[in-house]
């Protein structure tokens, strides 16, 4: 037994701060204190931004991966990441329309998912469970989704980590590559703590059906409606699970009480930045996809994915592209999406149509403005990562352009970007239209942007140049592994 003359003051005194840590561990997220799960290993290995990694894949034959890439099976390979080995990670090729063109032009620079718990269960990278390594297609900058990762982080949208990789495969070169944690567990954690909701990557199977789901439009009570959502979970979702993200829905197609059904200021921040980067690619596009779906007690957000067509340059499938930059650079902030698109995406419309939200979400935009564009936070990023990655794009032997076409590219984005900016600012003071019946009515009222090249960033011509750099990579690989 225990004997102090102070016992009572003590356990009362223990009592109190047990009591105190259990708030913090609660609610402490409120406050501006970070959440246990907000900063895991992978995060500070990886993921550090301030240096090129360096990722050897090695399979027993890469060749036939190459060949059977459109299937999308894993594989197994062993990963040496910046020299520590793991093994028995499950590979496959990734993508959709990057995938199918990659082959079609008979290329071999895919982009890749890396599964460390695929075939070892609890597998994991200092807590990390997936991530991609994207071939930057179409992107002769290579930096189009590392520097919009770097918006939405910047407005505080939860956003994957991502870094730059050499990438070799069995220790021959292989190329520059952008690595990106993917949405899955360990992201959930990181952003939403151990108890975190559900994840979606809502994806439509025909472009040509209605596909109500991915644009989140109320259909009717039953989850079988919602196909494109639930099956695309990445955890498996429970009749709770589902029933709720279907209320949400249903009070999002109501247009009122949107605040019970939707996280308003965190999918206004993401507005802001999707609307910026002019990426149709997207929900706010024909497409209607390439964003994660977030759902927590009823409640859901959206969060940023696949930004290699972003700046204007989206013109897969498209029957006549706009490729006027003027058209493009000035595109409306308050209506990014032509009518029939538009009012089949109720998270953005329906949002809209509330002058608060509406008011709440010129505000964001004038802080991505002002906070990060207008004070050289965005150029001084930019050329800081150009920097880095020059002597690995110069040495890259699967690179889908040449050295200098990727310094043009860069200063194409950094035009681009600030010429947009700069159309925004008018748009939000009311100088220039701010929505597509506007700016009809008043042509050539924009900034102008007629000597910007969209080509610049990357074209369809490239892929038909890189045929041969590609192929003897390839023929190199062989030739060491056979």
């Amino acid at each position: 037994m225990i004997h102090h003359k102070h016992i009572d003051a003590i356990c009362i005194g223990a009592g109190i701060m047990a009591a105190f840590l259990s708030f913090l561990l609660l609610f402490g997220g409120e406050f501006g204190i970070p959440k246990a799960s907000a900063s895991p290993g992978y995060a500070s290995r990886l993921f550090d931004k301030n240096r090129v990694h360096t990722v050897d894949i090695q399979i027993e034959d890469w060749d036939a991966f190459i060949q059977n890439a459109r299937a999308e099976k894993y594989e197994t390979c062993t990963l040496v990441i910046d020299g520590e080995e793991f093994k028995q990670v499950g590979i496959r090729a990734k993508g959709n329309n990057s995938l199918r063109l990659t082959e079609e032009y008979e290329l071999s620079r895919y982009s890749v998912k890396l599964e460390f718990d695929q075939y070892v269960e609890g597998g994991n990278y200092y807590g990390l469970d997936k991530f991609s390594l994207d071939a930057s297609f179409q992107d002769n900058s290579y930096l189009k989704t590392y520097m919009v990762f770097d918006m939405m982080d910047f407005m505080e949208v939860p956003t994957p980590l991502c870094s730059f990789v050499w990438v070799t495969i069995n220790g021959e070169n292989w190329g520059l590559y952008l690595a990106i944690e993917e949405p899955e567990e360990a992201f959930a954690r990181r952003n939403f703590g151990r108890e975190y909701g559900q994840l979606y990557k809502p994806d439509y199977r025909s472009l040509h059906a209605e596909n109500a789901d991915v644009a989140l439009k109320y259909i009717d009570d039953n989850p079988d409606s919602y196909e494109n959502i639930f099956e695309n979970a990445k955890f498996e979702p429970s009749l709770a699970d589902q029933q709720r993200l279907i209320r949400a829905l249903q009070t999002l197609a109501s247009g009122e009480n949107l605040e019970t059904a939707v996280h308003i200021e965190e999918v206004l921040r993401y507005f802001a930045v999707q609307v910026f980067v002019m990426n149709w690619d997207s929900y706010l596009g024909y497409t209607g996809h390439n964003y994660f779906l977030y759902e927590e007690n009823g409640k859901i957000s959206i969060l940023p994915w696949d930004y290699n067509l972003a700046f204007g340059t989206y013109a897969l499938g498209m029957t006549n592209p706009i490729k006027d930059p003027n058209i493009l650079i000035n595109y409306p902030i308050n209506t990014p999406a032509e009518g029939e698109v538009m009012l089949n995406r109720p998270l953005y419309h329906n949002l809209m149509k509330h002058s608060e939200y509406f008011s709440q979400y010129h505000s964001y935009f004038d802080t991505l403005l002002s906070e990060y564009f207008e004070n050289g936070r965005f150029q001084a990023t930019l050329r800081e990562a150009e920097k880095r990655i020059a002597p690995y794009v110069q040495k890259d032997p699967t690179t889908f352009c040449s050295y200098s076409d990727h310094q043009l590219a860069v200063d194409t984005l950094e035009q681009v970007c600030l010429l947009r900016a700069e159309s925004a600012r008018k748009q939000l003071s009311g100088e220039i239209p701010s929505t597509i019946s506007g700016q009809q009515k008043q042509p050539g009222a924009g900034v102008d942007a007629s000597k910007i090249q969209l080509e610049h960033l990357g074209d369809f011509q490239d892929l038909r140049q890189a045929k041969n750099k590609q192929d003897a990579a390839m023929a190199a690989i062989r030739n060491t592994t056979g």
